[in-house]
């Protein structure tokens, strides 16, 4: 008996679709599949939050000092001209940021391998190519989610029975972070 479900698909495209709902289900919180689909999710959405939850507390606070660009009332960048040329303006700023140590640097790349990119598009019209960003899923895993599950040890998601689909009667759930 095979350690997987192949799902009907080539390995190529189970690959894929099993990707983008694990990023779909860590940015949302919940989604909505098929029995089967869910069942193969939770395998890999838990190992992520696992490692996650291991390495939470793995890094150090450096502080760093940094040249920032000064801005206007805009937000737009000062410049000045300098021999002739307009040059940015940049201002000296200390800053304290999280340097990961090696085991949990390691981590943090294993779940990039598994985790799509996410950008965030505001709903109103104007502007909506300038004002997109993305959005870390990993920070959003060691920050917001780990310190969820630090007192479990496992079983970190749920699957809820809705039903049988109408097109073609396949068990529905919800597979939802718990």
């Amino acid at each position: 008996m095979a350690g997987y479900r192949k799902l009907g698909r080539t390995s190529s495209q189970r690959k894929a679709m099993i990707r983008s709902q694990v990023t779909a289900l860590i940015y949302h919180g919940k989604i909505r599949t098929t029995e089967t689909r869910a069942k193969e999710i939770r395998k890999v959405a838990e190992g992520l939050i696992a490692m996650a939850v291991k390495e939470k507390d793995n890094f150090d606070t450096v502080k760093v000092t940094a040249k920032v660009p000064r801005k206007d009332k805009d937000g737009k960048r000062v410049k000045e001209v300098v021999d002739g040329k307009k040059v940015t303006v940049y201002d000296e700023v200390e800053k304290e940021i999280k340097k990961d140590q090696p085991s949990r640097l390691h981590a943090r790349r294993q779940m990039l391998k598994v985790l799509y990119g996410v950008t965030e598009v505001p709903t109103q019209a104007a502007g909506r190519k300038r004002n997109t960003k993305e959005v870390d899923l990993v920070a959003k895993l060691f920050d917001e989610i780990a310190p969820k599950y630090t007192s479990r040890n496992g079983g970190y998601t749920r699957i809820i029975k809705i039903g049988p689909r109408k097109g073609d009667a396949a068990m529905e759930v919800l597979l939802e972070l718990v």
